[in-house]
């Protein structure tokens, strides 16, 4: 059997499997899957270099699909070549057809899209919310050269998605840092979800926009087995000379069955007459295609042998330590050091001290300081700029991840917003991403609020609701309130598996704490102990609740100021301290609602005790001003606001 032949019969078997599963799911997307049936059968069976019992084998070739909802051509490829799988990633077994069948059922770890976390490792990572796959692959081959490590990074990208703005940025980012490793495969099918695609996502445009970006473009039929496997390899030689290429193929979505091609089927099953005719049509494609099943072109390669590096204890300097070897004793013995500085002097620590460790910044590391590890020659070659492009950077970090490395992807906690929908794809991945918003609250003053973190809290807080693979919290939001508190978390951080949001300041503030402060994620400190008043707050607010002490001391109020550092946190503890306190509660924060002050109301109505609980937030949209006193003013969120809304708690005037 010729090539062509033997890729034909393959694709038209895989594309009957990937259609029953489907049907046998009742919902998912079989034509665009029929459309990848050929470039699919090519990339597992002849070009990738892997194996399918170890599909996570460190040299493995990786396939990342951008286009999520074809996933069921892979499923049936995986169910043909016995590729393990399973959630316990000790106890792996080759996949089956039998499983195939199993597709989107609550039980199965055969997801409708991929979704590697819930049993499937041959993908890397969570696709589906589309745009994102060719970042992965991009974090993916910055690992691997790294690393030193040869090996290909296939990404397929569908036409509609790549209106996608992030897809761009990741072009950006592949040619930028000049990733030959990384090949984009174009999926042009000509349709999307509701109707035809824009001419602006033609091939022809495609193409013309790879190139610009500074790409080599193979334009090829994704349907013709050679086209497809020369361009592939072609691809492969050019990237040996640092050419980054890309592949725009020509696909028909439903492919092999002209009823499918009619529009009007994407993302419905063919079931019933309907997939029987179906069945009778792609049998009639396959016979015209192909010889008698005799002889096999297709084979996998292998990939390279692989031998882990030996661990190294991993020892992280201390705070006074750090601030010693890099010239900054002065600083230290005034006392006095923003949270920021202090994450960017835990990130060159860690940097130092775990091989595992990157950063990559969105263009502000003058302003996070990640540029004290950028600057570093010993680490640098573990930074990656991404400019200003933050949902990549996020999907690059993910990348990163899947290769066994520890990002932190630092930026302005308002800029970090538009990464929501990425880092929830990271979460939903498995992924053990560090998220560093600077710049957080409305201390930023004179810059305004284009340049304020307001709505993370509660955003990221929502993911702490929530279990993740591991049974841990799906995230930990972290606000340290001075240099120890940021050093410290930044380091926890870095030692959990999962996902954390680290928030730090601009402003210079006095050292609360000294380097014999413990600080574990979902804790908390207490401050100051007093009988009447619980005030709860975190990050530079705690500073501003200090001053307030002062003012309701003078009043005879004695209250208790807790820095709760950490989102969760340990309930019993913190209501046993509550109740020491009357029940009365106040919180204080310097962003939107649904923060801090719903964490612990929720952690109150939980308990089914009696507690009386106030929460002070930025109920107004902020604007600019000349300082932080100004904006705190403004905002009702001084030190005077704070204590006459605690006195007016007790009961006493101010």
């Amino acid at each position: 059997m010729s090539f062509d032949a033997a890729v034909h019969a393959k694709a038209t078997e895989l594309d009957l499997k990937a259609m029953k599963a489907c049907a046998e799911a009742g919902s998912g997307h079989p034509s665009t899957a029929l459309s990848l049936g050929h470039i699919v059968t090519v990339l597992l069976y002849n070009t990738m270099r892997w194996v399918p019992e170890a599909p996570r084998y460190p040299t493995s070739d990786r396939l990342v699909l951008s286009a999520g909802h074809a996933v069921p051509i892979v499923y049936a490829a995986a169910a043909d070549l016995g590729i393990a799988f399973g959630k316990d990633p000790n106890a792996l077994r080759p996949m089956q057809e039998s499983d195939l069948m199993s597709l989107r059922d609550v039980a199965s770890s055969i997801d409708g899209h991929p979704n590697p976390a819930e049993g499937f490792p041959f993908f890397d990572a969570a696709t589906g919310s589309l745009g994102q796959g060719l970042s992965v692959a991009a974090g993916l081959a910055l690992a691997a050269r790294t690393d030193g490590i040869d090996k290909r990074i296939y990404c397929i990208c569908g036409d509609g998605e790549s209106r996608e703005g992030q897809v761009w940025e990741a072009a950006d980012f592949v040619i930028e840092h000049r990733l030959a490793n990384v090949l984009p495969i174009f999926n042009c099918n000509k349709f999307g979800q509701s109707d035809a695609v824009s001419d602006q996502q033609s091939p022809e445009k495609i193409a013309a926009k790879l190139r610009a970006f500074g790409f080599e473009v193979f334009e090829i039929d994704g349907h013709a087995p050679t086209a497809i496997r020369d361009a592939f390899a072609e691809s492969a030689k050019k990237a040996g000379e640092g050419v980054c290429c890309a592949v725009v193929a020509r696909t028909v979505k439903g492919w092999g069955i002209p009823m499918l091609q009619t529009g009007g089927w994407h993302g419905k099953p063919v079931v019933g007459d309907k997939l029987r005719q179906a069945e009778e049509e792609l049998t009639a494609t396959r016979v015209g295609l192909t010889s008698a099943l005799a002889g096999d072109e297709l084979r996998i390669f292998p990939p390279d042998q692989y031998e882990a590096p030996a661990a190294t204890a991993i020892e992280v300097p201390s705070l006074p330590e750090a601030m010693k070897s890099w010239d900054m004793l002065s600083t230290l013995q005034a006392g006095k050091l923003s949270s920021r500085k202090a994450f960017g002097l835990a990130l060159r620590a860690l940097g130092g001290a775990n091989p595992s460790v990157w950063a990559l910044d969105a263009d502000v590391k003058n302003s996070t300081f990640v540029e004290w590890f950028a600057n570093d020659r010993a680490m640098s070659d573990r930074f990656a700029e991404c400019r200003i492009a933050e949902q990549n950077m996020v999907s690059v970090g993910v990348g990163l991840s899947a290769a066994g490395k520890i990002p932190f992807m630092a930026s302005f906690g308002k800029f970090i917003t538009r990464a929501y929908d990425q880092i929830e794809m990271g979460l939903l991945s498995g992924a053990n991403l560090k998220v560093v918003g600077s710049h957080v609250g409305i201390t930023p003053a004179a810059d305004g609020p284009s340049q304020m973190a307001l709505p993370d809290v509660s955003w990221f807080r929502s993911l702490s609701t929530v279990k993740d693979h591991r049974g841990a919290p799906g995230c930990y939001v972290l606000q340290p309130a001075d240099a120890y508190a940021a050093y410290a978390l930044t380091v926890a951080a870095a030692e959990h598996q999962g996902l954390c949001y680290l928030r730090v300041a601009r402003p210079e503030v006095e050292f609360l704490y000294d380097d014999a402060t413990a600080f574990e994620l979902g804790s908390f400190q207490v401050l100051t102990e007093g009988r009447d008043l619980m005030i709860v707050s975190a990050g530079y607010m705690v500073h501003e609740c200090n001053k307030a002490l002062e003012l309701l001391d003078k009043a005879g109020i004695d209250a208790t100021l807790v820095d709760l550092y950490s989102l969760p946190f340990d309930r019993e503890m913190f209501l046993d301290i509550a109740n020491e306190n009357g029940g009365n509660i106040l919180t204080v924060e310097d962003n939107f609602g649904g923060g801090i002050g719903a964490a612990v109301s929720e952690a109150c109505t939980d308990s089914g005790d009696a507690f009386t609980l106030v929460q002070m937030t930025v109920d107004r949209l902020p604007k600019s001003a000349r300082s932080e006193q100004e904006i705190l003013a403004y905002c009702g969120l001084d030190a005077a606001s704070i204590s006459a809304k605690a006195a007016q708690i007790c009961g006493v005037a101010v």
